[in-house]
């Protein structure tokens, strides 16, 4: 018996010894030093002070062009036809809970559109995809053909998904990535960069000479805090510009914060949730092409006051409703200045974590991701507007305080998310100890990244302003 407890004991000890050292090896704490201490966003505001200032382009007569391209893929295919979008199955992306089953079947078109945008010289590309984001393999393959035709750069490219999380998946790899898109089809990214470039090449080509209007209206009854609720603010405005061309056509883009989650993970079909819903009412009403781009979603569900597909027909045509009446009040002008800004954003290290003050080290993290170490950020001002785009589900909360910071100077301000690259969810840091899906599992880049990319997007946005 004296033996037994021994032998015990010493392999308690082992075990215990072992537990520790595994700790060491794979557990660390999280960095929480201020951003702007940390040599990851020291080296991003060098970038910045060295990137040429801002021409100011002068008002110009306007040109502008759409173009779009059908996204849905064809399934029960015999064997996989990437370039004409078949496959033998594909999963929906959006839901873990599917658990990468593919779809049955397809309850509403998918598509990738755009709207081309020339000014005082400048030719600009706004494109919204009804995908769940737009992911940073997708960009970089269709940015490699849009290079060459019609030569544009990443920086001229604004990029944005409706978040629908009924669209095709299989884009991703790593461990979360096709937890979320199920099981990788290389096939999924080069059928999504064709439509990306067929889509913005229309749009390239269509350009004639344009007007260009711009407004926003209150929708707070459409949208929640899903994350803290009434402890916590929402974004209520619906954001749209509208182009017409010279010939009558019209382009209509639309941002809105609430997630576009009013369809669950119970359903199989390729659907476009409620901006969907949004697009077809508004291209039936206006006989054009209507662009839903997902606005700060993070943290903002829907109230669609029904559910499933009902639910998504009956919010889509609510704010649809809402933005009829207010575009035949709006002011069109073909005197437009177009301008841009963007800066490649160096990251910090992952912070995926497992406890609230404990991460993953960031060696055993990129195991389950496929981090970046840089993305994207970019503001594209139209006449007093600036639109600003960034690579993940940013939060609805700080995008308030980007309208608050552009209207004390006489501008009005769009944000939007899914710009080409993905690096979880950018909350207020406030929330960051906070458990659950959005602070914990999905607050991939540690607790400051929100507030650096306010910094930057205001400083990008400074740029932009008149003197």
């Amino acid at each position: 018996m004296r033996r037994f407890l021994r032998w015990t004991g010493w392999t308690l000890a082992v075990l215990m010894g072992l537990t520790v050292v595994t700790g060491l090896s794979t557990l660390e704490t999280v960095d929480w030093r201020p951003y702007f201490q940390q040599p990851w966003f020291a080296a991003t505001a060098a970038r910045l002070a060295a990137a040429p200032p801002a021409k100011s382009a002068p008002r110009s007569e306007f040109a502008a062009g759409f173009g779009r391209a059908r996204l849905t893929p064809t399934i029960g295919a015999e064997q996989d036809d990437p370039t004409r979008g078949r496959f033998r199955h594909m999963p929906l992306a959006g839901y873990g809970g599917r658990r990468g089953q593919s779809a049955t079947g397809t309850h509403d078109e998918l598509e990738v559109k755009a709207v081309a945008l020339r000014a005082g010289g400048r030719l600009l590309v706004m494109v919204g995809a009804d995908a769940l984001i737009v992911p940073p393999e997708v960009t970089a393959l269709a940015m490699e053909q849009l290079g060459r035709d019609p030569q544009l750069h990443r920086h001229q490219v604004y990029l944005s998904a409706t978040h629908t999380h009924a669209s095709l998946g299989g884009w991703g790899e790593g461990m979360v990535a096709e937890m979320f898109a199920g099981g990788f089809q290389p096939g999924a990214r080069v059928w999504f960069a064709a439509c990306i470039v067929q889509a913005v090449r229309a749009a390239v080509a269509d350009l004639q000479p344009a007007e260009l209007g711009q407004g926003r209206f209150a929708a707070p009854e459409f949208v929640r805090n899903r994350l803290v609720g009434a402890q916590g603010k929402v974004d209520p405005e619906f954001s749209f510009a509208v182009l017409r061309q010279r010939s009558g056509r019209t382009a209509v883009l639309g941002s809105y914060a609430a997630h576009a989650t009013v369809l669950s993970s119970s359903v199989m079909e390729f659907s476009g949730d409620y901006p969907g819903y949004w697009q077809r009412a508004v291209e039936s009403a206006t006989g054009g092409l209507a662009i839903f781009l997902a606005g700060g979603v993070g943290s903002h569900g829907p109230v669609a006051g029904d559910k499933g597909y009902a639910g998504a027909e009956k919010l889509g045509r609510a704010l649809a409703e809402r933005l009829l009446v207010e575009l035949p009040r709006t002011p069109l002008s073909g005197d437009v200045e177009l301008d841009a800004q963007a800066i490649d954003v160096v990251l910090p290290e992952l912070q995926v974590r497992v406890a609230d003050g404990i991460r993953l080290r960031p060696w055993l993290a990129g195991r389950l991701l496929q981090p970046q170490a840089e993305c994207t950020l970019q503001a594209f001002r139209l006449n007093g507007v600036i639109w600003f785009s960034t690579p993940c589900d940013y939060s609805g909360e700080l995008a308030l305080g980007l309208k608050d910071f552009l209207r004390a100077r006489r501008a009005d301000a769009v944000v939007t998310s899914f710009n080409g690259g993905y690096i979880g969810y950018v909350i207020p840091a406030r929330y960051y100890h906070l458990p659950g899906y959005e602070p914990r599992t999905m607050s991939f880049y540690g607790p400051n990244v929100g507030e650096s990319f306010d910094e930057t997007l205001r400083a990008l946005a400074v740029r932009l302003l008149p003197p």
